[in-house]
């Protein structure tokens, strides 16, 4: 990924102002966004596109270890 690929699917979220939950809430909004954005990009339909990010919130949350 070159340089101007990042900074066209990268949104940087303002880190001032917020609190830490908010603050990692937007982040991770924005971070959905944008990896949505780029699999839009590559020809991915919005259903695909649905099934493939709740898949993986699916198996981020499942495999959840609040001790490691």
């Amino acid at each position: 990924m070159t340089d101007s690929d990042f900074d066209a699917f990268v949104t940087e979220f303002p880190n001032k102002g917020y609190s830490i939950v908010d603050f990692l809430q937007g982040r991770v909004h924005f971070a959905l966004l944008d990896q949505m954005r780029l699999m839009n990009s590559s020809g991915m339909s919005n259903e695909d596109i649905k099934k493939t990010v709740l898949a993986n919130i699916t198996e981020i949350v499942e495999n959840f270890d609040p001790k490691k």
